[in-house]
């Protein structure tokens, strides 16, 4: 699931990117072909300098990174320098409790999307001291800070380009360089998006393949994926496998809402059950007399069942909402039970 599951993010991160280039590289060309273009050879390219070297693809992502700072740094300068849009009286459409209560829950699939990440972290417990106590701290930090950030681009966004703007933009770094800056800036700022998006392509295409080093090493992947280059220092065959899943995604969609909705669907019902597990391990720890674990965490029982239950309710909005997207989500969910029962005969 996993091995899917972030591919599947990447192919849609990759295709916000390219939102933002596709009207100054092709501005003639059917959008969903110009975006499929855009992002295959961006992975292309990716995929050439991480399989160049651990080294070259380090220093790709410390350009992207600061190109990154630079660009968030900029859009919250524009609330000071902005000026104040001009909205007409919104119409609101009413609604009834069902369409409310589907669209409220609807809401945080983006918002989930944002955020989530956070659990990676996870795969590299085992290099953390004290990572019981270290990485609870660093994800509660570390989210804490991405929040503020958030909040204060989006203050930036509503502030510049009003309630209207926002639900008409599909580039809003770039439109609110050309309300501040004009056409020009629009340009230079798209370009700006695309690399800074590009940023976290690269470094999903790096960390990816070390979790399916760790999955080898526990014989869950054949021993293939823990075989590295001895002179670039590259997984060649894990970061092949990551790539082929990225593109195969951007083959079968080339829309952002598509894509986010199977993976949210199925990354839901990937967070749900594992945090379901927490339940089990935590009994089965107390049955048989094991102290260590016996783990300790604040608010527990009702933080973990807080979070599947907004999960659950979560999921259930985008079935209901895309049941074409939910059915591809669920196959590639199911389908991950035969696949690790195959891939454990093979490896023994």
């Amino acid at each position: 699931m996993t091995v899917i599951s972030n591919a599947a993010s990447t192919a849609s991160v990759a295709i916000i990117g390219a939102e933002y280039i596709q009207p100054i590289l092709f501005p003639q060309m059917e959008p969903t072909a110009a975006i499929r273009i855009i992002t295959l050879s961006a992975m292309v390219i990716l995929y050439g300098i991480n399989m160049a070297g651990i080294k070259m693809s380090a220093r790709m992502l410390n350009v992207l990174m600061i190109i990154k700072i630079s660009l968030i740094v900029l859009l919250i300068v524009a609330i000071v320098a902005a000026p104040e849009p001009v909205d007409a009286p919104a119409e609101l459409t009413p609604l009834t409790t069902t369409d409310w209560l589907k669209a409220f829950w609807l809401c945080f699939v983006p918002v989930f999307f944002t955020y989530g990440g956070y659990q990676q972290t996870m795969n590299f417990g085992s290099d953390i001291p004290n990572a019981a106590r270290t990485m609870p701290r660093a994800i509660f930090y570390g989210i804490a800070i991405i929040l503020s950030l958030y909040l204060l681009v989006n203050f930036s966004y509503f502030k510049v380009l009003g309630f209207e703007g926002l639900k008409n933009s599909t580039t809003l770094a770039a439109d609110v360089a050309r309300v501040l800056l004009g056409d020009y800036a629009f340009n230079v700022v798209a370009v700006i998006m695309f690399l800074s998006v590009m940023a976290y392509v690269n470094a999903s295409i790096m960390s990816n393949p070390r979790v399916y080093y760790a999955m080898a090493e526990d014989k869950v992947l054949p021993p293939v994926f823990k075989k590295i280059n001895s002179k670039t220092q590259v997984q060649e065959f894990a970061v092949s496998v990551f790539v082929g899943f990225i593109v195969l995604t951007l083959f079968f969609s080339a829309s952002f809402t598509q894509v986010l909705s199977y993976v949210m669907f199925f990354d839901s019902i990937s967070l749900v059950t594992a945090s379901a597990a927490i339940f089990i391990l935590r009994h089965r720890a107390k049955k048989q007399g094991d102290p260590a674990g016996i783990y300790k965490m604040i608010g527990y029982p009702w933080m973990p069942a807080l979070f599947i239950v907004v999960y659950t309710l979560v999921n259930i909005s985008v079935l209901v909402s895309n049941p074409q997207a939910s059915l591809i989500g669920f196959v590639l969910f199911l389908s991950g039970y035969p696949l690790y029962r195959i891939l454990v005969k093979l490896i023994n």
